[in-house]
């Protein structure tokens, strides 16, 4: 009997759990019910992420898009080109939404110059860091331009980028630069040396590495 008094009153208080009033939702582009949805700005270069020119070349910057939601938003570019000196240059590219959030995207811009003695010269390929077991990958962008690879031969330096000059004979040089993990980065105490097979050290100056020769050996 006390079950069947439980059930009859459970039976008695449905209605009114059912009469209690729902919120309706209008939901719209820009909110989910009472929340604003905020879209971040996204920025995305036109042409290449590493670009080369001689020097006295010309340099035209195929800028970037940049969007809030489905809407073209304007960016800002900081950092210049300066042709008539070899060196690697930043840009970089900024957009805002109207909250004032930003995003940015990043162009590497390398001005050479390259001598007669380099010109022919193919650096490209993989270099073992006997140290650590690493390999650092060389790629030719222009004559006397590489793109490389882990610079510094490290097992936590896998995804970074750096540009190296071979702008005479068998000499390298990394000049000073903002690197792919968006640090200052150079070299020192470079010594290339072409043979069979060939080699080259360095001092690689980075914020996360520390001041030791590396060395590495073509394979």
């Amino acid at each position: 009997m006390k079950y069947f008094k439980i059930l009859m009153l459970s039976l008695l208080l449905l209605p009114f759990a059912g009469c209690e009033k729902t919120e309706t939702f209008n939901n719209t582009a820009d909110r989910v019910g009472h929340s604003r949805v905020i879209f971040f700005p996204i920025v995305t270069l036109k042409g290449d992420r590493y670009m080369v020119v001689p020097v006295g070349g010309t340099f035209t910057d195929p800028g970037v898009t940049a969007k809030v939601g489905d809407a073209d938003v304007p960016s800002t570019t900081s950092g210049t080109v300066n042709t008539s000196a070899p060196g690697v240059y930043t840009l970089v590219y900024t957009a805002l939404n109207s909250d004032g959030f930003a995003a940015t995207a990043i162009r590497t811009v390398a001005v050479y110059s390259t001598d007669a003695s380099a010109a022919a010269n193919d650096l490209s390929g993989n270099y073992l860091r006997a140290a650590t077991g690493i390999t650092s990958t060389w790629i030719k962008m222009a004559p006397g331009v590489y793109q490389v690879i882990n610079p510094g031969g490290a097992a936590a330096g896998a995804s970074l980028v750096a540009i190296v000059f071979n702008a005479t004979g068998f000499t390298v040089d990394m000049p000073t630069q903002v690197t792919s993990d968006g640090l200052t980065s150079s070299t020192t105490s470079e010594v290339y040396t072409n043979g069979s097979p060939s080699s080259y050290s360095w001092i690689f100056l980075n914020p996360g590495y520390g001041t030791g020769v590396r060395t590495f050996v073509k394979q």
